[in-house]
């Protein structure tokens, strides 16, 4: 589901915010295992990356972005709490929780990245790269 033609939407639990990616999704997905992104999302994150310029947004007045450290920003609901957006500060990409895509089909799980923080209560069984940090 990536390309310019396709309708890639998504959104929080409760529908106030909504978005559409108007250009090219990234059809790989990264498992975040650090430690932000799992006292974040309760477990590991998941992402894939748009340009920001190409996901329209609407609800910004129940969009809140959290500055988790001084190289990034989480986008989430401030109404129920979703999480929905990762971006390096100064980046043109957004990262999206690829959780939130209303149709996530045709995304496919590529590496799991910052592994050397990953939780001790699980193993990776898949045969996927992994990455100590990123990259």
């Amino acid at each position: 589901m990536s390309g310019a033609d396709a309708a890639i939407t998504g959104g929080c639990l409760c529908g106030a915010v909504r978005y559409r990616v108007r250009g090219v999704l990234r059809p790989t997905l990264s498992a975040c295992h650090c430690s932000q992104c799992r006292r974040h999302h309760g477990a590991l994150g998941v992402y894939s990356s748009a340009d920001a310029a190409a996901v329209e947004i609407e609800g910004c007045d129940s969009l809140r972005w959290y500055q988790s450290s001084d190289r990034a920003r989480r986008g989430f609901c401030a109404v129920c709490g979703s999480k929905l957006f990762w971006q390096g500060i100064g980046d043109a990409a957004l990262d999206i929780v690829a959780g939130s895509l209303d149709h996530p089909a045709g995304l496919k799980l590529a590496r799991h990245i910052f592994v050397a923080s990953k939780g001790d209560y699980y193993e990776l069984t898949d045969e996927l790269p992994t990455v100590p940090a990123s990259n």
